[in-house]
């Protein structure tokens, strides 16, 4: 379980930006500049 404070575990998730579909990792932005990770509770899911 994760705790305030500690490193989040590095994960991939598919990307789209603009025409250009790819995999993003958590890994290559580490060290290099600070990351959000936002969850939005039942997004994108049929009510």
């Amino acid at each position: 379980m994760l705790m305030p404070g500690d490193e989040a575990p590095d994960f991939d998730l598919a990307a789209c930006t603009g025409e250009r579909k790819h995999r993003v990792r958590l890994s290559e932005y580490r060290g290099r500049t600070n990351v959000v990770l936002v969850f939005y509770v039942l997004a994108f899911t049929p009510v």
